[in-house]
């Protein structure tokens, strides 16, 4: 399997959302990416659709930071979410409930 980058994930994350899984959601996710593959992208999730843009949201419901190498490996399905969250590996600030609620939303595998 080719290596994935971040922004190629970053890329998939709209064709990856289950619109069933997001009914009532209206929320903003920042993603704060460090190491290198740095950057920040925020998600917005309304109306059963979610779009990705390049950037710092003016306000979000919930912000996960972590390395950008990470964040990769739990996209391909190389390192388990949870278990990422449980070793300090991805940090969450905000709605927690929401988070939860992401990984339901997503199929990118």
């Amino acid at each position: 399997m080719p290596d994935n980058t971040v922004s190629d994930y970053i890329a998939r994350i709209s064709a990856a959302f289950v619109p069933e899984k997001a009914a009532g959601i209206d929320a903003t996710i920042q993603l704060k990416l460090t190491g290198d593959q740095p950057g920040e992208w925020f998600m917005t999730i309304k109306d059963n659709q979610c779009t990705v843009n390049q950037g710092m949201a003016n306000a979000a419901k919930l912000t996960v930071t972590a390395d950008g190498g990470d964040l990769v490996k739990i996209f391909s399905g190389q390192l388990d979410g949870m278990q990422a969250f449980m070793q300090g590996k991805l940090k969450l600030a905000g709605d927690l409930n929401l988070a939860m609620k992401l990984m339901q939303m997503f199929k990118i595998r």
